[in-house]
């Protein structure tokens, strides 16, 4: 798979949240209980000089007993055969977070911001990645914006929504 598309795709669907529990109860948040459980992700990926495409995630979550979260998703693209990404996210402060994932080049940080949350990583290829997720009301669903640079000019766009399954 190009570089840029493995990009686009990791960015579309990972996210973190807060937990349904905490948005109802006004406790602090806990931002990696979102995706204990399953849950789905899609969104549309445009890529600079190709046609956009649709892009489908199904997220695995389990929170382990050190508290970090451990995310596997299987990723379907259109007209790509369907491949499998592995997270492994822990909080390393206050409104920050840290980790891998498997087709990033390097670590992924995650910071939030205002309620949100801005994820940074680099692919292979030297692709930039930038993605921020804006919980919507209910704490069940996110709006998933991102944007891949290279050498400072955006070369691809992604917008979606990713949203915790029933019975997670």
């Amino acid at each position: 798979m190009h570089p840029l598309r493995a990009s686009l795709v990791a960015a579309a669907t990972a996210s973190i949240l807060s937990s349904p529990a905490a948005a109802a109860t006004a406790e602090p948040i806990k931002p990696l209980s979102f995706f204990e459980g399953r849950t789905e992700g899609s969104g549309t990926i445009k890529l600079f000089m190709k046609k956009p495409y649709r892009s489908r995630s199904i997220g695995r979550g389990v929170i382990e007993p050190d508290g970090s979260l451990v995310l596997v998703q299987r990723v379907e693209d259109d007209g790509k055969p369907p491949r499998v990404r592995r997270w492994l996210i822990r909080q390393t402060g206050p409104g920050h977070y840290s980790g891998t994932m498997s087709e990033a080049a390097g670590p992924v940080t995650i910071d939030e911001v205002g309620g949100n949350y801005r994820f940074r990583f680099t692919m292979k290829g030297h692709f930039a990645v930038e993605q921020w997720l804006f919980p919507l009301p209910g704490g069940m669903a996110a709006r998933n914006s991102m944007k891949v640079r290279r050498f400072g000019m955006t070369v691809g766009t992604s917008d979606g929504t990713i949203r915790k399954l029933a019975g997670s």
